[in-house]
């Protein structure tokens, strides 16, 4: 019998979940043994999970997990060392080169189990199958007014936080935004097309913000690119991979510009791959802006969790697009664990 151990987040603001109670109880019916950990910070409450019949274990128990159970998180791990026996689901970021995913695939190799990484669940077309990036867009440009509206007063952004829904981000956001006077900024969305940059126009559009739409047609010809820098704020909104052009380099800080924000959504600032080459760390809920420039000002905001600001709304969505995977889960064959599997493999052997 296939076994599901859902485990609790021991990430600070993060209390996301990828499956949802409803989504257990199918799971339950469809013969699959599932183990919910308790956790005082999930968005859904432990009661509805018990309420489905499935197992329910203590937080942060998943190290003692059965040797066959497949354990199944959104974000990173501790990162004590430890080797890792288990199958795993989760976002690993081990894949491009990043120093904390070596490291993370160094415990894999070592305790002889599997990350089955959630960014790499695709379909034979190579989409990802389930993904939180409409609402890390959503999400990533209200920060990104934020940081807009503070500059406006001579300040950095403060703290962000969770909200109990989208309607009460938008309310709050819009305040901050009148407070400033009637003048809106623009904005430009490279990988406008995609979920992430749909979420980011879509909040853009609330706000009456004015967005220039940009997908891979608009960056074809490999840059440079000058709009970014003519207007107000910039939305990175694509993953970096190889061959993916450089959006912002260096010399825009002290290039001739508008651009007084970046949103770097896709955020991924240790890859060899960004396309934004201003800035070299992630920032966070305490601090949502990075000042690299003082004059004139340039801030970049890059949370690397960003759906967690909303986080029944992006969990429900995202439960859903992934449980039709997480049914297939028993199936040697199916091709989305097989694909993932493979590119675990593959990453693994490296030496």
């Amino acid at each position: 019998m296939t076994h599901l151990w859902v485990r609790a987040e021991q990430r600070d603001n993060e209390t996301r979940v990828g499956v949802t109670p409803a989504g257990v109880e199918k799971l339950l019916r469809a013969g699959l043994k599932v183990t919910v950990e308790r956790s005082p910070t999930r968005v859904i409450p432990d009661d509805a999970y018990a309420q489905t019949g499935c197992d329910m274990a203590e937080t942060s128990s998943w190290p003692d997990a059965p040797a066959d159970a497949v354990v199944f998180g959104l974000k990173e791990l501790p990162d004590e060392g430890s080797p890792l026996p288990h199958r795993h689901i989760m976002f690993g970021h081990a894949f491009k080169g990043q120093p904390a995913g070596l490291r993370l695939l160094r415990r894999f190799k070592a305790g002889g189990g599997t990350l089955l990484d959630l960014e790499y669940l695709t379909d034979d077309k190579g989409a990802r199958v389930a993904a939180f990036g409409y609402w890390a867009g959503y999400a990533g440009a209200a920060v990104a007014l934020k940081c807009w509206a503070a500059q406006q007063k001579g300040r950095s952004a403060g703290p962000v936080g969770a909200y109990d829904s989208s309607t009460h981000l938008l309310s709050e956001l819009q305040a901050d935004l009148i407070s400033t006077g009637t003048h809106r900024p623009d904005a430009l969305i490279i990988g406008a097309l995609g979920r992430v940059g749909r979420g980011a126009a879509d909040l853009c559009t609330a706000m009456g913000v004015a967005c220039t739409r940009w997908d891979m047609a608009e960056t074809a010809q490999g840059g440079p690119f000058p709009e970014v820098l003519a207007h107000d704020i910039f939305f990175n909104c694509i993953l970096a991979r190889p061959g993916t052009p450089v959006f912002v380099p260096e010399t825009a800080l002290d290039a001739p510009r508008r651009l007084s924000v970046i949103g770097d959504i896709a955020c991924d600032p240790d890859s060899d791959f960004s396309p934004v080459r201003v800035y070299d760390r992630t920032t966070t809920w305490e601090s949502p802006a990075l000042r690299v420039c003082d004059n004139p000002v340039l801030d970049v905001t890059a949370i690397d969790n960003l759906p967690s600001m909303l986080p029944r709304e992006s969990s429900e969505d995202y439960a859903e697009q992934l449980l039709p995977v997480l049914l297939t889960l028993g199936d040697a064959d199916d091709p989305v664990w097989a694909r993932a599997a493979a590119t675990y493999n593959e990453h693994a052997t490296r030496p």
